[in-house]
């Protein structure tokens, strides 16, 4: 993949986010009805739905030719570029009025995510990634902070009622682990949001469990390319799994997280001896 072609796909990612940027914004804070998927846990409403078929549409018009794989509407079309989208990766803090949502949109080929977008709708900041860099409403993002866990502002969904139903007192233990070892830890709602942070050094540690490639793909890229290190604990991005982030030059290795999940313990020594 060429850096032209990386810009151009990122370019086409901002302009599908934006493009339902004031249909969310005027749907913020309506309490708009709420239906489910997976349990109560899961909620979705209308404007996920609608936002997504409006970022298809201008993904078709900008892009002919490619797939699409959408958390409300699946896999649709053919092509060599695969666009992974979430129209609100955050629906519940969208649905009950807390600003802290988005729309995450990233662009892969041959397996790897080269561009992508984490767009807020509410502080209108648009966090863009390609090969050649990430960057916030047109500012280069240097993902740096923390070292080690004292030090540390955390970004955790865990445990979600998932976590508690597999793990049961073992899950309550490592978060009783990770909170009296991490400086602050915080538990916004949102996989994408919170990578944009890590990626600008906002926070300095994210993790999150049973996530899919729509909540990651376009973070994982900002990550990396602000210089910040994300790790898929599933061995994919692409595949469903966990997910560990961290600012440049923090102690992953030493850090609580590697010490009560053995996913990341062994994803830290892979990639160690390689």
């Amino acid at each position: 993949m060429d850096l032209n072609t990386s810009r151009e796909l990122a370019a086409i990612a901002v302009r599908a986010a934006r493009s339902v940027g004031d249909m969310l914004r005027h749907a913020f804070r309506s309490r708009p009805e709420i239906t489910t998927k997976r349990d109560f846990h899961d909620p979705v409403t209308e404007h996920d739905k609608a936002a997504e078929a409006r970022i298809r549409e201008v993904i078709d018009r900008l892009c002919p030719g490619s797939v699409v794989v959408g958390e409300e509407g699946g896999v649709r079309g053919e092509g060599e570029v695969r666009w992974y989208v979430d129209p609100i990766d955050g629906t519940a803090n969208f649905a009950a009025g807390l600003p802290f949502f988005c729309t995450s949109i990233a662009a892969a080929v041959d397996d790897e995510v080269v561009a992508g977008v984490v767009y807020d709708p509410v502080r209108d900041d648009e966090y863009t990634a390609s090969l050649g860099g990430a960057f916030c409403n047109g500012v280069p993002l240097r993902s740096s902070g923390a070292r080690t866990d004292r030090e540390a502002v955390l970004l955790s969904s865990y445990p979600t009622p998932r976590d508690i139903s597999a793990g049961g007192d073992d899950a309550l233990h490592r978060f009783a682990r990770i909170q009296h070892a991490f400086a602050t830890t915080r538990r916004p709602g949102s996989a994408a949001l919170k990578l944009a942070h890590v990626a600008g050094g906002w926070s300095d540690v994210a993790h999150g469990t049973n996530i899919n490639a729509w909540d990651v793909a376009a973070g994982s890229l900002l990550v990396a390319q602000a210089g910040g290190v994300f790790v898929p604990l599933s061995g994919s991005v692409f595949t469903p799994g966990g997910y560990i982030a961290c600012v440049g030059g923090f102690d992953l290795a030493g850090s609580v997280m590697a010490e009560v999940f053995p996913d990341i313990a062994a994803a830290v020594a892979a990639g160690a001896a390689s």
